[in-house]
């Protein structure tokens, strides 16, 4: 079924469903990370729906993603986005495959500090 998929790309298929099945009606935290930019939204898995999200592809972070102090920053005003909508309780963090480590980390890290309980 899933043998076109790199083992990585089938463990992080695997992750994300365990995740989805110990935490049912929760919102999952969804992180990106490429080389250049960070991204993050809050996912209703219920719904299919994104309900906020925040990058730093958006015009207030340009050219600042690409570090932990550019993560940072998106985390921050991910989490003004996730207060201001009232999501702050019932969210879990998804990493994505990704080592929770450096940009990754910072993120998380930034909502936390934000107000929002993960």
């Amino acid at each position: 079924m899933l043998k076109h998929l790199s083992t990585e790309e089938r463990r992080t298929i695997a992750n994300r469903g365990a995740l989805k099945r110990k935490n049912p009606g929760k919102i999952r935290l969804s992180v990106f990370r490429s080389g250049r930019h960070i991204e993050i939204q809050a996912i209703d898995d219920v719904r299919g729906h994104t309900l906020c999200a925040a990058s730093s592809k958006e015009k207030g972070f340009a050219g600042k993603g690409w570090n932990i102090a550019g993560a940072e920053l998106v985390g921050k005003a991910f989490a003004e986005r996730l207060v201001a909508a009232k999501l702050t309780d019932n969210c879990y963090f998804d990493r994505g495959g990704y080592r929770y480590h450096g940009r990754v980390k910072a993120l998380c890290e930034a909502i936390r500090a934000g107000g929002v309980r993960i």
